[in-house]
């Protein structure tokens, strides 16, 4: 057998398997919140901007709207954001956070201490495995970008 082809000497492989454990470790503190992953990650845009385009949104998290924009209709139906077609262009649409969606964000405060610590780390460690995978993320979206 070819040894690149072994799991073991994937890239691919680790990354994928720790995205899920990490989610995972992430799961009990979103519960409490009634929040799925992703959900938090559009509440945190949110938070940081108040508002963004879909187009902006999708940027930021990585997300085409065809999987944006199921999750954005629960997340309003559940009152944690609004949608409304730009005054300028029909064919934009913002996203608002609404008063309860900024109520969830003092909540979720406690959970970035409590990721670290369940990870073992520093900010240190944290930040510079941040910074190179966010390095990587960046490559694999350009090559991403050549094949389509």
């Amino acid at each position: 057998m070819d040894e690149s082809l072994k799991l073991d000497n994937q890239l691919c492989f680790p990354i994928y398997a720790l995205s899920r454990q990490i989610t995972a470790i992430y799961r009990p503190h979103l519960d409490k919140l009634g929040l799925t992953y992703p959900q938090y990650l559009v509440l945190m845009v949110l938070w940081q901007h108040n508002t963004v385009t879909v187009k902006q949104l999708g940027e930021l998290l990585w997300l085409d709207s065809g999987t944006l924009t199921p999750l954005l209709k629960r997340m309003e139906a559940n009152g944690l954001l609004n949608r409304k077609r730009s005054s300028e262009d029909e064919r934009v649409v913002d996203i608002l956070i609404t008063e309860k969606g900024k109520g969830l964000e003092k909540e979720a405060e406690s959970i970035p201490p409590a990721i670290k610590e369940a990870l073992d780390t520093d900010d240190e460690q944290l930040v510079q495995l941040r910074e190179r995978l966010k390095k990587i993320l960046h490559i694999a979206g350009k090559c991403n970008d050549r094949l389509l």
